[in-house]
């Protein structure tokens, strides 16, 4: 099986990007959903997360997400802790379930992580590709996505890996300045060449 490392900064289109290639028959890994799922109330990740942040959680016992961001995107140290505490349990999931996707036949598997070199989870992956877009979309998919202002969009995208970095490191380079059909076409090309 393929397993293919997709990344690139917050609004560049990673996900629609993933949803192509699981059109196009991949099984996909999507590690922030992985993150969501392993931070439910009683869990040793969100344990960790708590005594390492204090009062992060609602009254009922889920994270704060928004709370928790306002401290880790303002601040270098925390965001780092953050990821040494989530990344294992990140991996471990992510491994699992590649193992999992390997079983049941699948050519390919795409792993989405926003973080894909910072966390090492490139080792994970036969193919890099990065999603790369116009400064001037960024800001305002993460607006409208995320439900924050300009500031806190802008603050976020400071924290994350600059393109010429992204390209550098990657096999393959997605260009989301177009339209969708433009997209699906680069996607399908890729796709298909690595996974024949």
């Amino acid at each position: 099986m393929t397993v293919i490392g997709l990344c690139g900064k917050s609004g560049a289109g990673k996900s629609t990007v993933s949803e192509m290639m699981e059109r196009l028959g991949a099984a996909v890994i999507d590690t922030d959903k992985i993150y969501r799922e392993l931070c439910v109330p009683g869990s040793d990740c969100l344990s960790e997360i708590t005594a390492r942040f204090g009062d992060v959680l609602y009254p009922d016992g889920t994270l704060d997400r928004k709370k928790l961001s306002a401290i880790v995107f303002s601040d270098e140290s925390a965001l780092c802790d953050l990821d040494k505490i989530t990344h294992k349990y990140i991996r471990a999931e992510t491994e699992t379930r590649l193992k999992k996707y390997e079983r049941l036949g699948y050519r390919a598997a795409v792993v989405d992580a926003p973080l894909l070199f910072e966390s090492g989870f490139d080792a994970l992956c036969d193919y890099k590709i990065s999603v790369i877009a116009s400064d001037k979309y960024y800001v305002p998919r993460i607006m409208s996505r995320d439900g924050i202002d300009e500031a806190a969009a802008r603050e976020r995208l400071m924290s994350q890996t600059d393109e010429d970095r992204l390209r550098e490191l990657s096999d393959y380079v997605i260009e989301n300045d177009g339209g969708t059909d433009e997209l699906y076409s680069h996607v399908k090309a890729i796709y298909e060449k690595i996974t024949a």
